[in-house]
Order: C-alpha cells, then structure tokens, then sequence
C-alpha cells in the first residue's frame, strides 16, 4: 500500500512537472500559427491603417505571422464581438479604441458583452487629439471668440461631429460644459460628410479627430482652433489645447490598443504587450502612426488595463448626460 502511494505520488509529480513545462511552452513557442488581428472597420480608415503599421511590423521585426480582418459594422461593436467571443488561446486579438470598447456598452442596446467582464486589454498603441476647427472664412479665430459668441446667442453656434455618442461628439458636450456654453450638436454620418459642410459653412465649427481634419488644415481650407488633448499634437504644433486657450485642465482624446478575451494566458499577454512596446519605440513606426495625426505611446498591461477601466467607469455618466443614444 505504501508503495503504490509512492508510485502514485511521483506520477503525479511528473504530471505535474509536464503540466507546468507545458503551460511556460505556450508563451515560450508563442505564437507558432498565425494570429489574427480583428479591424472592427472597413479597410482604408484610420483605424484599420493603424492596425497595419503594428501587424506588418510585428511580421517583419518579431517573425510572427499577423493577419488583419477586417469585420465592419454597428461603430466598430461588431468587430469586438467577435473578438470578446473567441477561444482565449491568444490567437485572436482586435484592434480596439475608445469609441467601440468604452463608449459602445453605453449606447448600444443589448450588446452581447461586457469589456471588462469580456476582454483583456494588451497593448495600448495611440491615442488620437480631437481637434476643434472652422473654415477659414469664419468669423471665429480663437476660442474666446467662440465663447463670447455662444454666450451672446445661446443655441445658436452649431458644431458637425462623425455621429451620435462617438467620443468626438463627447468631446464636444464636455467643451460645452467646461466653458459654460450652449451649442447646437449637428451629428452626421461619419467625419468626411461633417468635413464638407464645415468647409461649405453649413455648420459653424467642426469637431473632428486630427486625422480626418489635417488635410484641409494643411491645405489651408480649415482653420484649427485647438486640440482637447493635454499636449499639442505632433502632426499640429502650432495649434494651441484647449487648456492653453483657457480651458485649464481640459485633456479629453481617443485611444486605440490591442484587445484579446479573457482568460487569454498573462504569460501571452505580457509578451505581445512586450513585443508592441519595442515596435512603438522606433523611429519609423513612430513616424507611420504620426503621419496619420495620432500619437504613439506604449503602456504596461498594467498601465493600459488602470486607464480603461477608469475610463469605462467614468463614461456611463458622460454618455448619458450628452443623451446620445444608437438604437
């Protein structure tokens, strides 16, 4: 009897040792088949060219095989269903941001997920300056100028944004709030057709990301007032924040990183996070994400996972005091 104890006890053991070579094998061999990276956007966008730049790097640089698929549709929250319902082996990720991952839970009714219950946040890759920008034949040069004429006409200034409860739109609530002004949100149906009548003067301001408005910026068509982030953006050194205008304190911006499900293994996790974070450090991926008007910046899981959760927290009563609603 005491020897068949034995025998059993050093089975187990060696299951056991076998079991846990197994488990540190995984992140060692990881990735050993290709990964795919989830774009909750059609091809050719911001986010979707952001997911490239870390995808095609992470293949050349790291020798992984990174495939981008792109699953369009309801603002992104159908991409980071797909994502949040995968087997957590670390094979599936998506490339989440701001809008879809904290914002979409508060909009969209029934989604069938939760970000923080449902996904691990892996790598933060960008955040994005929201800019606040005029045609050039306004009347408006700066943000007093703003101000003071939202105060004399209350509900009278009208500013364009991408949509309903997208965080341009938030932004947009907050400067009300901030300055103690009334204006008129005119949501449209993506940032180019909000682009257009801001140009035309159909609407007297745009709030836009810096991306989709630093073209006519650059071109002389639009006139940029100020960015909400807490920095100047890169791509638009001489535009002023919001904070310098007058607004102190005010650092409102999107972000974009990498998500995978839960219960993906933390030795998987901390490695792609790892992985990212070198990319992030290079002169030439750091130009690639500036040149479309977003900021690089690498976090630690730790770091990224403390940021999104405040931000999810903090956005329920946001959204719900803007009164966007997605049916």
């Amino acid at each position: 009897m005491f020897r068949q104890l034995i025998t059993c006890t050093a089975v187990a053991a060696a299951m056991g040792l076998s079991f846990s070579a197994a488990a540190q094998g995984t992140a060692a061999d990881y990735p050993n088949k290709p990964v795919r990276m989830i774009v909750p956007f059609p091809p050719g966008g911001g986010t979707d060219i952001l997911a490239r730049v870390v995808s095609n790097k992470l293949t050349e640089v790291s020798k992984w095989t990174v495939v981008p698929d792109n699953r369009a549709g309801a603002g992104g929250t159908i991409g980071i269903t797909e994502a949040a319902k995968a087997a957590p082996t670390g094979y599936d990720m998506v490339m989440g941001q701001k809008d879809n991952v904290v914002l979409g839970p508060y909009l969209y009714k029934n989604l069938p997920w939760n970000p923080v219950k449902d996904l691990v946040p892996v790598a933060h890759v960008a955040y994005t300056p929201i800019v606040i920008a005029t045609s050039v034949n306004s009347p408006y040069k700066t943000l007093a100028d703003i101000v003071a004429a939202a105060k004399q006409h209350p509900g009278k200034v009208t500013y364009g944004s991408p949509g309903n409860g997208t965080s341009i739109h938030i932004s947009g609530v907050l400067l009300e709030k901030a300055a103690g002004i009334q204006l008129v949100h005119v949501p449209y149906k993506g940032s180019n057709p909000a682009l257009m009548d801001a140009l035309a003067g159909n609407v007297d301001l745009l709030v836009s990301s810096v991306p989709s408005a630093i073209g006519q910026i650059k071109a002389g068509k639009l006139r940029a007032i100020a960015v909400t982030s807490a920095k100047r953006s890169s791509s638009l050194p001489d535009t002023p924040t919001l904070a310098e205008a007058g607004l102190k304190g005010f650092d409102v911006s999107t972000w974009y990183g990498l998500f995978m499900p839960k219960g993906t293994p933390t030795a998987i996790v901390t490695k792609v996070n790892a992985e990212v974070n070198k990319l992030l450090a290079m002169p030439e991926v750091r130009d690639a994400i500036q040149t479309q008007g977003a900021e690089p910046q690498s976090m630690s899981v730790a770091d990224f996972d403390k940021m999104f959760q405040a931000d999810f927290k903090q956005s329920k009563q946001i959204v719900e005091s803007s009164g966007a609603k997605i049916e």
